[in-house]
C-alpha cells in the first residue's frame, strides 16, 4: 500500500465516523421531539426553585408564557 492509498483509506475511515455520528444525533433528535414534554402550571408554588419575591408582574408572565410579547403593564393613557 502506497502513501496515497494509505489518506485515502484514512479520509474514507473518518468519513464514515462523521457521517455515523451525524445519523446518531439525528435519531436522537427524532426521539426527543416525539417525547411527551409535559408543561408546569403557573405561578412560584409550581416551579422548582421560585424566586425569592413574586409580584402581579411576575405572575402575569409566567401565565402568558410561552407567548412571544411580554404582558404589558403600563398605563393606555396619561389618564388612566
Amino acid at each position: 500500500m502506497n502513501v496515497q492509498q494509505a489518506r485515502t483509506g484514512a479520509l474514507i475511515g473518518v468519513a464514515i465516523a462523521i457521517l455515523a455520528g451525524a445519523a446518531k444525533m439525528s435519531a436522537e433528535r427524532r426521539r426527543a421531539r416525539r417525547a411527551f414534554q409535559p408543561v408546569r402550571d403557573a405561578g412560584p408554588e409550581n416551579m422548582a426553585h421560585p424566586p425569592a419575591d413574586w409580584d402581579d408582574v411576575d405572575q402575569t408572565a409566567d401565565e402568558s408564557f410561552p407567548a412571544s410579547d411580554p404582558p404589558c403593564h403600563c398605563r393606555r393613557s396619561r389618564y388612566d
